[in-house]
């Protein structure tokens, strides 16, 4: 039995539709998976329909964009199982007005440089709800200009201090305001890779407010941070889940869907929270209609 939490598909920055990615995991071994698309849940159903077909249960799932404001860094939230899913609707389309508006003034920036077209680059983004880094430099690299995602034009262009940056530094909502968000919907708030983006800091913070889990197994996250983070998830009950974050030929480093995840006791442990959850749910309803 494996699970693999975390993974992109061509709805948000992956290279693979739904069903090439669902019938990968099953070719791969991986009996659970989440489809964590960016700010989009528009494939949920139907990844539930096609993980049926082919043996894979899939938990219904989306990958939040934060603004950490405190620290002026990034931060992203994975939300698990959500009961009302049509409650992060609106969220999903704010942040995806902010990436959109990005994308279209880095798209053209880029046009300024190169012997490209914007229409180029947004052929490149067919199948995406935005146009994203990776899609900037699928033209690039069809042109000539580089023969990988991830190299050195990459950082040239998308890096505060690149020598030709084109980057847009888009202001997101906060992780306090989209955890509530999570919990509206009746989802399990997850704080993704925290080694990433070095969000510790913004882990203790976000605990006490009632952050319910927190991403250990990792590409991003070190072996000593993977301890840290299980003892911090220990001390405080926090869920432990885990993924490869694969998006296909978007990928950074070389990864496998699989290749990272959470272990059978840490997946029985989201399972049963959520359970956890639904009967609490219960109780407050019918503590409220009792009291009317």
């Amino acid at each position: 039995m494996s699970a693999d939490l975390h993974c992109h598909t061509k709805l948000s920055d992956g290279t693979m539709g739904i069903d090439d990615i669902i019938i990968l995991a099953k070719k791969s071994g991986v009996t659970t998976l989440a489809i964590t698309d960016h700010d989009c849940l528009a494939g949920t159903v139907r990844a539930k329909i096609i993980g049926e077909r082919f043996g894979v249960t899939v938990i219904p799932a989306v990958e939040l964009t934060c603004t950490d404001k405190t620290r002026g860094g990034k931060a992203h939230l994975l939300c698990y199982f959500p009961d009302s899913p049509e409650r992060l609707e609106g969220l999903c389309k704010r942040n995806s007005l902010i990436r959109k508006s990005a994308g279209k003034v880095m798209a053209v920036r880029v046009a300024q440089k190169f012997p490209i077209t914007t229409e180029f680059i947004v052929k490149c983004a067919t199948g995406s709800t935005n146009i994203y880094k990776q899609h900037i430099m699928q033209a690039l690299m069809e042109s000539g200009y580089t023969t990988t995602i991830f190299g050195d034009l990459f950082h040239s262009l998308f890096s505060r201090n690149g020598k030709d940056c084109v980057l847009v530094e888009s202001t997101y909502p906060s992780p306090q305001e989209t955890l509530e968000a999570i919990h509206d919907a009746g989802g399990i708030a997850v704080l993704a890779h925290p080694g990433f983006y070095n969000n510790f800091e913004l882990l203790d913070e976000l605990i006490p407010l009632g952050l319910d889990g927190v991403e250990v197994w990792h590409p991003e996250n070190t072996p000593e941070q993977q301890e840290y983070l299980k003892k911090k998830a220990k001390k405080h009950k926090l869920v432990m889940t885990g993924g490869s974050d694969f998006h296909g030929g978007y990928n950074a480093h070389p990864v496998r869907l699989g290749d990272y995840g959470p272990d059978e006791e840490a997946l029985a442990n989201l399972f049963s929270y959520k359970a956890k959850m639904k009967r609490k749910q219960k109780k407050a309803a019918a503590a409220k209609a009792s009291a009317e």
